[in-house]
């Protein structure tokens, strides 16, 4: 395989490690993600457990799959690149049919979404927009409220890929550092945001307003900035400058919150 793309994909609130081949034109999948999706275990290390009694198994019984799975550097829970088992849609589509399980459908339908909507996306990145209007759309977004939101998806990817090239590697830093600049713009920590607007497993950033979507952006473009100006590297560093760059936006939102006498975090959402 020659170079390849990283990609978490989540299913049902569970992430999905992957990565596409170029070479292949194809994405390969974690297995023991899989797995642990289809045995809707939250412990990762029983999983894995599962995944090596499975491989025996499968290897005593002459079957294929593993034979056909490639080891491929993906991040682990340490933050860490290790070598990780991995199989195409192909071959995660015939490893299902040997764990049984109620996601088994689900997972195959998902499976073929994000095998195949994602490799289109990847040779043409305008249907991946596409793909998120006409989401939003449907779920009864006004034009104005889409084009805000994927303004915030622009800013929030190049925030991310800074932090990913300068020493942030764990999922809960990035976790960490995203509530840093929430509190500081918005006074609230993500957790209490979603329960003022009643939310539970739904994406905060699908139910905020235009003016939520604005300041947000605001202290994730503030923060990126700062973050290039100090030459920020790894998590202290990083968390000075989601300080700076989230007090900026908060110290604009409490100007025009008192210019205007209205609160710009709120209780309203989208839920039906």
């Amino acid at each position: 395989m020659t170079k390849h793309n990283k990609f978490i994909v989540v299913f049902e609130s569970q992430p999905v490690r992957r990565q596409w081949s170029e070479k292949e034109e194809k994405w390969y999948f974690s297995v023991v993600d899989i797995i642990r999706v289809l045995t809707q275990q939250t412990n990762f290390q029983m999983a894995r457990k599962y995944w090596n009694k499975l491989k025996e198994r499968l290897n005593q019984e002459g079957n294929q799959t593993v034979t056909n799975c490639h080891q491929l550097k993906m991040i682990a829970e340490d933050g860490k690149l290790r070598l990780t088992d991995t199989l195409d849609v192909e071959n995660i589509l015939r490893l299902i049919q040997s764990v049984p399980s109620p996601k088994a459908e689900p997972i195959k339908l998902w499976l073929a979404r994000v095998g195949y909507e994602r490799m289109q996306e990847t040779v043409d990145p305008e249907l991946a927009v596409n793909r998120g209007r006409r989401n939003w759309r449907l779920m009864g977004r006004s034009l104005k409220w889409i084009e805000q939101r994927m303004l915030g998806v622009e800013t929030r990817n190049k925030l991310t890929d800074y932090w990913c090239e300068h020493g942030i590697s764990k999922r809960e830093e990035y976790a960490r550092l995203t509530n840093v600049i929430h509190q500081e713009w918005s006074g609230l920590s993500v957790k209490e945001h979603k329960s003022i607007k009643k939310l539970k497993q739904e994406n905060l950033r699908d139910h905020m307003s235009e003016a939520e979507l604005i300041f947000t952006a605001l202290a994730e473009l503030s923060t990126r900035h700062i973050a290039v100006a100090d030459k920020a590297v790894g998590f202290n560093p990083n968390k000075s400058a989601a300080h700076k760059g989230g007090k900026i936006s908060g110290d604009a939102r409490q100007h025009l919150e008192k210019q205007t006498r209205r609160k710009i975090v709120n209780q309203g959402n989208y839920l039906k």
